[in-house]
């Protein structure tokens, strides 16, 4: 003869079972949300944002909508586009690359194709970051020309 749980004691055993894992799995989020970052003080449109700027909190309203930046890393060397206040999340939306190129200021232009590279100088007809595909000015021959914003602040002029 074989003892064995009843049938009543071993559906008790599986839920305990299934809420211990759940329990497992969702233990992080019941035991703190996460964090934010929010801003030390008022931090203006068009500035960059720097690590005495801004502090990692603990998250402790289940209410608070996401869309906030969570750890610091996120926001440093980013630029606002709205005015961000103190203890105050910092939505993602809020921020955006600095400018790699400038609008009417002067920068390298590199063509590359067919084994032959032409630069020259032009000045940029709009605000641009990284791999954003602008408009520039050619200024020796007032040409207007497209190309993509590199990391080393040329423009990689596209061909037509």
């Amino acid at each position: 003869m074989r003892f064995g749980l009843s049938s009543g004691l071993k559906h008790l055993r599986r839920r305990a079972l299934a809420l211990a894992w759940l329990l497992a799995a969702a233990g992080p989020a019941i035991a703190g949300m996460g964090t934010a970052v929010v801003p030390e003080r008022t931090i203006y449109p068009g500035e960059e944002i720097y690590a005495e700027l801004v502090r990692e909190v603990a998250v402790t309203n289940p209410n608070l909508r996401g869309g906030y930046a969570a750890i610091t890393s996120e926001v440093l060397g980013k630029v606002t586009t709205r005015t961000l206040l103190p203890g105050r999340t910092i939505p993602v939306g809020a921020l955006r690359d600095a400018w790699a190129v400038e609008r009417g200021a002067t920068v390298p232009l590199v063509f590359s194709g067919g084994g032959l590279t032409i630069t020259a100088i032009g000045t940029p007809l709009q605000n641009a970051a990284i791999g954003d595909f602008i408009r520039i000015r050619n200024i020796e021959s007032g040409i207007i020309v497209s190309g993509t914003v590199m990391d080393d602040g040329t423009v990689r002029v596209a061909s037509k």
